[in-house]
């Protein structure tokens, strides 16, 4: 089980980014996905995860209607688009297998690498 998570970079306040995890090694519906940020000196949190078969979508108050988590099966890839990115929205952020509840995301047990995301003027 793999995932590789990409699309990271520097980018303005209001600016926008996609990232994107690219799952290999299972089947893309066999896990629920979800995305953390870890900013300097502070815990990892979770921000946004999609159940197995997306019914189940969470986000964190902080990013509810900023970003938005989407699933592409055909391209074993979960993508995180962040609109109207604040400074505080920076970090390295990872994708993992998750537990995923309307409500609530818990880790799984595979992590991919992060991708540092830097939102500055």
């Amino acid at each position: 089980v793999q995932l590789q998570a990409s699309g990271g970079g520097l980018v303005q306040p209001g600016g926008s980014l996609r990232l994107s995890c690219e799952l290999s090694g299972f089947t893309p519906n066999e896990y629920a996905i979800g995305w953390f940020r870890q900013a300097p000196g502070k815990d990892r949190e979770g921000i946004s995860c999609t159940s197995r078969t997306d019914r189940y979508i969470y986000y964190d108050d902080s990013v509810k209607g900023r970003f938005t988590i989407s699933r592409d099966n055909a391209k074993s890839t979960v993508y995180l688009q962040m609109s109207s990115l604040k400074p505080e929205g920076s970090g390295v952020y990872f994708c993992a297998t998750v537990m995923c509840f309307p409500n609530v995301m818990r880790p799984g047990a595979y992590w991919g690498q992060g991708t540092q995301v830097t939102v500055s003027s």
